[in-house]
């Protein structure tokens, strides 16, 4: 290597830590001074942070460097706040680069780093690494990361420079002009892949119908039936009728994944997200948590849709966790050391069974203990919880004979426009979908409104109830293009509602 510079008497590098799926900047300090030698760290570091005295070292002594026989202290700012995770690798590497005179910190102040260090110096992956790079762009700076993470960095800062070495001993041969890095691009998007389609959907006209109204609106559904008639397949085809995501929900989603470090091959999430955990997931995993506060499947499917299957199966402490976020889209992970918010605009789509053995009015096989056993099972799920729900559909059971001998339903193709062309009025109208938006936009005739006075004091409807109602009708009129809500949106509204 060359001479090397002037030593500062502290260098300075921009990093972040995370809070949810926001970047917070944190400012990595490096001073080198007299005394005995020894490698320290301040500013409420955890383990992971500290553990990168080691690989640091292991990693300039790959190039041949070795730390100088002084007194090393890595400072950490703001101090008060918690510092986790080993992206902080690769700033305090440059840091100590800088300190020892081997790096400009001038040109290096253009930049923040998140990266963690392998023994042998190659830069590794981290999460959140889309977070950090919407952060740099925020403050008018370029992103050092892991090579393997160019192509997400790029997608969220397209004005700045994105450095992605493979190595560190290629990061520093970039700052001396002994290699130039090449230039990072975003990855194209691969063909998207609509999942299961309407058209294999045979019979079940009042499923069929009421998922289109789910997904015009975006409105929450319970399925429910005997086992075998097709519950979960509807469920399935319900992401193949959603419009793409918007490019502000496709930046958001993806920051999820990202900080939840499933965002592969730097491909953001442009298609509603559909997730379906099993019902033995426990609250943590459902609405996110861990000693890390990650996100949840709430989370996950933000945006998108949230499948559970076998719904009175699902632990009760979870099912009620489930409310706040059906309500305000969002979710906060309470910690001892810190408190992490990530959103969760989902859309729920819920099967069961009629009761524990799940043939409950089936012509075929009956329930020996009904009504009895329907009412145990069904009582499971909360009255608030049952509440939030907007559709109620009741799957019967076809004959083998008759199944065999009907069409294909009609094509996920043929649906997905009068779906687009619904959810484009909302948009026009009040800038949100139907299920997430007051009433008082909506233009509901007086006959209309009537009926549904009448049917929330026959019917006992809560006032969430109420406006769930005059929700779905809106959405029922908006597929049929019509400007007011009419009668007969409100009675075919109705007659999903659970009795």
């Amino acid at each position: 290597m060359s001479a090397p510079l002037p030593a500062p008497a502290l260098a300075r590098v921009q990093s972040f830590t995370f809070s949810g799926i926001h970047a917070v900047p944190v400012t990595v300090e490096v001073q080198i001074s007299s005394g005995l030698p020894a490698f320290l760290f301040v500013g409420l570091a955890d383990k992971a942070v500290g553990e990168a005295r080691e690989r640091v070292k292991a990693a300039l002594s790959a190039m041949g460097l070795s730390l100088p026989p002084k007194r090393i202290l890595v400072n950490l700012t703001p101090a008060n706040l918690l510092k986790e995770g080993a992206h902080f690798d690769v700033p305090i590497a440059v840091g100590l680069l800088i300190a020892m005179g081997l790096l400009d910190a001038e040109a290096l102040s253009e930049y923040a780093a998140v990266g963690e260090l392998s023994l042998d110096g190659r830069l590794n992956a981290v999460q959140s690494i889309l977070s950090a790079s919407l952060g740099a762009a925020e403050h008018e700076i370029g992103l050092i990361c892991p090579a393997s993470q160019a192509s997400e960095a790029r997608w969220g800062n397209s004005s700045h420079d994105i450095l992605a070495p493979q190595t560190l001993a290629a990061l520093i041969a970039h700052f001396r002009g002994e290699q130039v890095l090449p230039t990072t691009l975003p990855t194209e998007q691969h063909v998207i892949d609509y999942g299961a389609d309407l058209a294999f959907v045979k019979g079940m006209p009042l499923g069929r119908r009421a998922l289109e109204i789910a997904a015009a609106g975006g409105h929450s559904i319970l399925l429910s039936g005997p086992p075998g008639t097709g519950k979960s397949m509807l469920a399935a085809c319900l992401p193949s009728i959603l419009p793409h995501l918007t490019p502000e929900e496709t930046l958001e989603t993806s920051r999820i994944y990202s900080a939840s470090g499933m965002l592969e091959g730097g491909q953001l999430i442009v298609r509603p997200p559909y997730r379906a955990p099993h019902h033995s997931a426990s609250l943590a995993a459902l609405i996110g948590g861990g000693a890390k506060a990650r996100p949840g499947e709430v989370s996950l499917s933000h945006h998108g849709v949230l499948f559970l299957d076998e719904l009175p199966e699902f632990a009760r402490n979870s099912l009620e966790a489930l409310r706040q976020p059906l309500e305000t889209g969002s979710v906060t992970i309470s910690r001892a050391a810190h408190h992490a918010t990530y959103p969760a605009r989902f859309q729920l789509i819920a099967a069961m069974n009629p009761c524990r053995c799940g043939y409950m009015g089936d012509p075929r096989q009956s329930c020996r203990k009904a009504p009895r056993c329907g009412d145990e099972y069904t009582n499971r799920i909360s009255g608030p919880m049952m509440d939030r729900i907007d559709l109620f559909v009741t799957i019967d059971p076809l004959p083998p004979a008759v199944m065999s001998r009907l069409p294909d339903g009609e094509s996920s193709a043929a649906v997905r426009p009068r779906v687009q062309a619904a959810r484009k009025r909302q948009t026009m109208r009040q800038k949100d979908t139907n299920a997430h938006s007051n009433p008082d936009s909506f233009f509901i005739d007086d006959d209309a409104r009537s009926v549904i006075e009448h049917a929330a004091e026959r019917l006992s409807l809560s006032n969430r109830g109420m406006t769930r109602l005059m929700r779905v009708s809106r959405t029922i009129a908006d597929l049929e293009g019509t400007k007011e809500v009419q009668r007969h949106h409100v009675t075919e509204a109705l007659s999903f509602r659970r009795r």
